[in-house]
């Protein structure tokens, strides 16, 4: 029997860009989101900065692939 030890899975981390990007585009639609429906109920404010927040993780990793990351 050989004593081999089992590798680490190395876990991969998103780069900083797509945190940076889904938290920025988050914010701004949640922003733009409680100007331009004011009249509307509270959760839809929240389904825009999340929307927004989705929108971020793609563009992160546009950024990413283009760019590099931003550290």
């Amino acid at each position: 029997m050989t004593d081999k030890q089992p590798k680490a899975i190395a876990q991969k981390e998103w780069p900083v860009v797509v945190y940076v990007g889904m938290i920025g585009t988050g914010f701004l639609g949640y922003m733009i989101g409680r100007i331009a429906l004011d009249g509307y109920s509270h959760p839809i404010y929240w389904a825009s900065g999340l929307l927004g927040a989705v929108a971020g993780f793609f563009v992160g990793w546009f950024w990413y692939r283009w760019r590099g990351d931003v550290i």
